[in-house]
C-alpha cells in the first residue's frame, strides 16, 4: 500500500500564526511533507515559506532573528519607504487602515520566498476575500507575494490589495481555515486553527481595539465550527493561542514558548490520522 498523501491548511490569526512553526517542525521530524497546501492570512505567509525552499526550523530562525530584534524591524520598516510618506499611507494622515500590505510583506518576507506560485515546490492555494464581490477568492498561480498580501490585508490595519481591478481584504473574513480546498487532492487533511479567542483582562470591559479584533475572532470561530460539523479535517490542531494579540509580532519568542505544546499536539493528531487511514485501508482490503 502506498504511503498516504498529506494536505496542510494553515489558518489566519495574525501573530498567533507563529504557532504554525511547531506544526511545520513536527512534520519535518516525522519525515512527512505535504503534497498540497492552503493558507489564509498569516497562514498564507507561513505557507509561502514552507511550500517553497524553507523547512520549519529555518522559518523559526528567521522569525526569531527578525521579530525579536527591534533594530531589524525598524530597518525593514525603513525599506518599506516609497518615494514619499504619503505613498505608504495612500495620502491619508492616519496610519491605521492605510498601510500598504504588499509593500510591508515584501519588506518582511524571507528572500528565499519565490516571486510566483509556479516556483513553489508544493502546490499552494491562498485565500483572500473579494470585498465588493462579497465572496471568497482563491489564488494558486501568478504573483505569489501579491496574493499573500491580499490574503493578509486585515481591515483597520492595511489597505485593500487591488488586483485586476478587484479589491481584496483579509481572507479570514470569509474563510479563516481553508482545509476544505484540500480534500480532493490528498488522503489526509491536516488543519491548524490559530484564531483563538478573547480573554478577560483586569479591566471590566474590552477596549475598542480588543472589541474589534475579538469580534472578528468570534466570527471566524463560528464559520470554522460550522464547516467542521459538516466535514471535519482528518487532523485538527488547535494551538493554545487565546490571549495573544493579533499584532503581537514583536513577542515572537514568548509566543513560541507559550505555544510549545503544539508540537506534541501536532504529532499526536497526525499519527492518529495516519493510523486511522491505514485501518480504513485494511478494512476495505478485507471486504
Amino acid at each position: 500500500m502506498a504511503d498516504p498523501t498529506i494536505g496542510l491548511a494553515l489558518g489566519g490569526g495574525g501573530a498567533r500564526g507563529f504557532a504554525h512553526i511547531h506544526v511545520l517542525e513536527a512534520l519535518d521530524d516525522m519525515g512527512l511533507k505535504p503534497c498540497v497546501m492552503s493558507g489564509t492570512s498569516i497562514g498564507a505567509v507561513m505557507g509561502a515559506g514552507y511550500a517553497g525552499p524553507m523547512n520549519g526550523a529555518e522559518i523559526r530562525d528567521y522569525v526569531l532573528s527578525t521579530f525579536t530584534n527591534s533594530k531589524e524591524v525598524i530597518a525593514r520598516f525603513w525599506r518599506m519607504r516609497p518615494g514619499s510618506v504619503s505613498d505608504i499611507f495612500g495620502g491619508s494622515r492616519t496610519v491605521l487602515g492605510n498601510i500598504d500590505p504588499e509593500r510591508a510583506l515584501r519588506a518582511f518576507l524571507p528572500e528565499q520566498v519565490p516571486a510566483t506560485f509556479e516556483e513553489l515546490a508544493i502546490p499552494f492555494q491562498v485565500v483572500s476575500t473579494d470585498f465588493y464581490g462579497q465572496k471568497t477568492a482563491v489564488f494558486s498561480e501568478g504573483d505569489l507575494v501579491q496574493a499573500v498580501a491580499a490574503s493578509a490585508a486585515l481591515p483597520a490595519i492595511f489597505k485593500p490589495v487591488m488586483r485586476d481591478d478587484v479589491a481584496y481584504v483579509d481572507g479570514g473574513l470569509q474563510n479563516a481555515l481553508p482545509y476544505e480546498l484540500l480534500f480532493d487532492h490528498c488522503d489526509i487533511v491536516v488543519a491548524v486553527d490559530v484564531v483563538g479567542g478573547p480573554l478577560r483582562k483586569s479591566r471590566p470591559t474590552p477596549s475598542r481595539l480588543e472589541s474589534l479584533f475579538g469580534s472578528s475572532q468570534l466570527m471566524m470561530q463560528a464559520t470554522t465550527q460550522l464547516k467542521c460539523r459538516m466535514q471535519p479535517p482528518h487532523a485538527m490542531i488547535v494551538p493554545p493561542v487565546s490571549g495573544i494579540g493579533v499584532m503581537d509580532f514583536l513577542k515572537a519568542r514568548r509566543i513560541l514558548e507559550d505555544t510549545d505544546p503544539t508540537y506534541d499536539l501536532a504529532r499526536c493528531a497526525i499519527e492518529n490520522a495516519l493510523e486511522a487511514h491505514v485501518r480504513g485501508g485494511e478494512q476495505l482490503a478485507a471486504e
